[in-house]
């Protein structure tokens, strides 16, 4: 059970007169009081950027970074009046380095991650932190969500999950409670990226060159 001490709201993060709108009944709750915001709203898509309507396209956009920038504006002013308060986002590892079939996705988290390192030095000057996590692989039912993908695009992603459960490297499937703990070691740690699995890190340091190389080659296939 949730408890007392709780309220909820529907919304369309693509909306920020919404999000005005759930902060504010947020802070009647808690004598405006912010300790974590957390964006965490975001969709999963795959398939060809040309070969993608520009409407669905703009829908990955408006989601996964407008939502975070609706979020986050209308989060502040609370998080300013809260001690040791935290702005928190969800990235991925896919913004690590691209990956065809993803490229819209890839560069809405992109954009999370520069404007999460952005944000964790401009409102440093308010005592206020900013920090993301980079999860890998998720076991969430996203990964079978047909909303904006064809029919063979849903059966390979929807497998993703299990294909990599045997795995013991950065591209294996993590639980959706690995990410929550990530979550709750952000907020009392001073780390600005929190890559789950860890080992997913160590992916920052590839030779992009090369890897975008192999990449070019196995598409062609």
């Amino acid at each position: 059970a949730l408890g007392d001490r709780c309220c909820t709201a529907y919304l369309d993060v693509r909306d920020k007169e919404a999000f005005d709108t759930a902060l504010a009944l947020f802070a009647e709750q808690t004598d405006g009081r912010l300790d974590l915001m957390f964006n965490n709203a975001g969709i999963t898509v795959g398939g060809y950027f040309d070969e993608m309507p520009f409407d669905k396209i703009m829908d990955i956009v408006n989601i996964n970074l407008i939502g975070v920038l609706n979020g986050t504006y209308a989060a502040i002013p609370l998080l300013k009046q809260t001690e040791n308060s935290l702005c928190f986002t969800t990235s991925s590892s896919a913004a690590i380095f691209g990956a065809p079939g993803m490229a819209v996705y890839g560069a809405t988290k992109y954009a999370v991650k520069g404007f999460t390192h952005a944000m964790s030095v401009e409102l440093a000057r308010y005592g206020v932190r900013a920090a993301d996590v980079m999860p890998g692989i998720i076991d969430t039912p996203l990964w079978g969500s047909s909303r904006y993908v064809d029919g063979k695009a849903v059966a390979t992603f929807a497998k993703t999950p299990k294909r990599n459960a045997d795995r013991t490297d950065a591209s294996r499937t993590i639980a959706p409670s690995e990410v929550a703990e990530a979550v709750w070691r952000a907020y009392h740690g001073t780390k600005l990226h929190w890559y789950v699995p860890p080992e997913l890190e160590k992916n920052e340091t590839v030779d992009f060159d090369a890897n975008r190389d192999g990449q070019i080659e196995r598409n062609r296939r």
